[in-house]
């Protein structure tokens, strides 16, 4: 095999499910179908919400970057999967596995941080009304904001380019779908320890930490809200709540099994089932579940619908 400058080969194979290949036809016709799912609700919450009045508030420019990074995070390995599911040559370029792995991990990294700041949007929300519009300005969340993908672009960077200084021993084979750090370091030849323990220290702080805080703020709002004497007090803040608990969980749930342990003890097909639940599933459900479970989206949704064809 070739190498590239006698340190990378020149591109790799994504083994992905070459052992059940009766599984690569059912998977393409789901993503083929999710994709575009998860691409239209995150776009009709990103419209919404900057196109209703009522939604220009903290949650929903939150929401609104979510629903911006989940269609990045989505589609930073969607169309890489279709196009090896369709074809017989299932490789790509190191060049194309590098960005993948940056980009797959700048989004990551940003959600999970995201998804705690989120909660604590709801803490000052629901614990602390009255002071809500002074703590949560419109700069209070800007700053925020940028802190959180400036901190997810620096974990992604920082650990990405340790990643890829690892030797392979010429080796060119991935057991996966996608490009992910675990599997490489897996993959990797010689002393690796020092890069499974720098993952694991790195990933404490960039999900277990957040993963705290977000228990911590939800123990204080479930706290404050069975003090709310009103019904149906009780049950917005209940609908509000829950539907970013279920998406929390969805996320941090696979990504700490992923994470949170030494990548030679990964399973074989673990990677690959996790980066789908995280990377497709996760962001093909998170519309769904701010809408569902949100009277004041479900109204912005029915307006927008309505204007366009009034227009019409």
């Amino acid at each position: 095999m070739a190498l590239n400058n006698r340190s990378h080969p020149n591109e790799f194979i994504l083994l992905g499910f070459a052992d059940r290949p009766w599984l690569e036809l059912p998977l393409f016709v789901i993503l083929l179908i999710t994709y575009p799912m998860a691409m239209m609700g995150n776009i009709a919450i990103i419209l919404v919400s900057k196109l209703d009045p009522h939604l220009h508030s903290p949650m929903y420019f939150f929401l609104t970057n979510l629903s911006f990074l989940d269609m990045c995070y989505t589609t930073s390995i969607v169309p890489q999967i279709l196009f090896n599911l369709g074809s017989a040559k299932k490789t790509i370029s190191y060049m194309g596995c590098a960005v993948q792995l940056y980009f797959f991990h700048i989004m990551g990294g940003t959600e999970c941080l995201l998804l705690a700041i989120m909660s604590f949007d709801r803490y000052v929300a629901i614990c602390k009304p009255l002071h809500y519009t002074f703590i949560m300005n419109q700069r209070v969340c800007t700053i925020l904001v940028s802190t959180v993908w400036l901190s997810g672009m620096t974990y992604a960077v920082s650990e990405a380019t340790v990643t890829l200084q690892l030797p392979l021993c010429g080796l060119n084979k991935l057991d996966h779908l996608v490009c992910e750090i675990p599997v490489l370091i897996k993959a990797a030849c010689g002393e690796k320890g020092a890069n499974e323990l720098t993952l694991s220290v790195v990933c404490i702080f960039m999900l277990a930490v957040p993963l705290c805080l977000i228990l911590a703020s939800y123990a204080c709002i479930g706290h404050a809200v069975f003090k709310i004497k009103s019904t149906e007090g009780r049950k917005k803040a209940f609908r509000t709540c829950s539907s970013h608990l279920i998406v929390v969980f969805l996320f941090y749930g696979p990504a700490i099994s992923m994470y949170l342990q030494p990548p030679s003890s990964i399973s074989r097909d673990q990677p690959k089932f996790m980066a789908l639940f995280y990377g497709v599933v996760t962001p093909t459900l998170n519309p769904f579940m701010y809408t569902l479970r949100n009277k004041d989206v479900k109204g912005a949704l029915g307006n927008l619908v309505k204007s366009i064809f009034t227009f019409k």
